[in-house]
């Protein structure tokens, strides 16, 4: 007869070689949000895009004001660094991640290379976000709502996925100690991403107080 392990929804992420991996609550609710907020933005965005493409014209929803101004940000070359419209990649990724999310939520146990495989795609994730974030305050000039909704997602998803995937280093001393400390250097990278914002648009944000 066969026997299912339970899982603790708030207890440390558990898998066994014929289950494959079985992931928390919590986690398995952190990868489907964040893969639903993910494919909102970009799906918006792109739809900004065609609507832009249709009429040059056209005043995306996400430009407000001087600096917080999609448009500037949508007609760039990086905006489509890699060919299409970096939007559609975001769909296309975030559709995966929702799967992904869906499945966990479900408490289906998938392999541990599945979700080595998440963890590198949104490490990927990070670096491009990284360059864009340097882009968007430095080269082009303006911010991107949609585009920060984005950024905001990615990180705790790449923190989940190495969660999960890195389970098995749980006795590394380095390993444990980011594990133990991943959401407050999550909470200091927002923090950090905020205050630069704050400078380097001081000039703007000034003029409005």
């Amino acid at each position: 007869m066969s026997t299912v392990t339970a899982v603790s929804d708030s207890g440390p992420d558990q898998s066994s070689p014929e289950q494959g991996v079985r992931v928390s609550r919590a986690s398995a609710w952190w990868v489907l949000i964040a893969g639903i907020v993910g494919l909102i933005a970009s799906a918006t965005l792109l739809v900004e895009k065609i609507e832009m493409l249709k009429d040059p014209k056209f005043v995306p929803s996400c430009s407000i004001n001087p600096v917080v101004a999609c448009g500037s940000v949508i007609n760039t070359p990086q905006a489509s660094i890699f060919g299409p419209p970096n939007p559609l990649i975001g769909v296309s990724a975030f559709c995966v991640v929702i799967t992904i999310g869906v499945l966990a939520v479900a408490k289906v146990p998938l392999p541990r290379w599945f979700w080595t495989g998440l963890m590198i795609g949104s490490a990927l994730a990070v670096v491009f976000v990284h360059w864009l974030k340097f882009e968007t305050l430095y080269e082009i000039g303006a911010l991107c709502p949609y585009c920060m909704v984005v950024w905001a997602v990615t990180i705790p998803l790449f923190v989940v996925s190495a969660s999960i995937a890195l389970k098995p280093l749980a006795g590394n001393p380095v390993a444990r100690f980011l594990y133990n400390w991943r959401w407050p250097i999550v909470v200091l990278w927002f923090v950090s991403v905020i205050l630069e914002i704050l400078v380097r648009f001081w000039d703007y944000w000034s003029t409005l107080i």
